[in-house]
């Protein structure tokens, strides 16, 4: 059995993750602080402010976790043996098939209670 870990981050990891977050938000408070300048400029300004955000964040032992775990979810993906395009075609087709059904099923349960309700009535 795994078991898991707490990440220990020094109190310079805290320091680093508040600086990531303040800049973060301060990125964008300016993005629309600054609506009437180049939509453009904005853009790149708050995708600059970001990458400076992550790569701080980054830096500490809970992103350093984080971005262990991203590898390790990716060479799972990896591993997974995907469904050729005839069996996703085939699979498709059932699944609006049944959908079909069960809509005219419903739609026939429904007539037949309406009927019965009006006859009662």
């Amino acid at each position: 059995m795994a078991s898991k870990t707490e990440v220990q981050g020094s109190p310079l990891d805290t320091v680093k993750l508040t600086v990531s977050v303040v800049l973060l938000l301060a990125g964008i408070v300016a993005y629309y602080y600054y609506a009437e300048a180049s939509h453009l400029l904005r853009v790149l300004g708050l995708l600059t402010v970001v990458a400076v955000s992550i790569g701080i964040a980054s830096t500490t032992a809970k992103g350093q976790a984080l971005w262990a775990f991203m590898q390790d979810a990716r060479a799972e993906v990896r591993k997974m043996v995907w469904p050729s395009r005839a069996e996703t075609v085939h699979t498709t087709l059932v699944v609006f098939l049944v959908v079909i059904l069960a809509g005219v099923f419903f739609w026939i349960l429904d007539m037949l209670l309406g009927w019965l309700v009006q006859f009662v009535i």
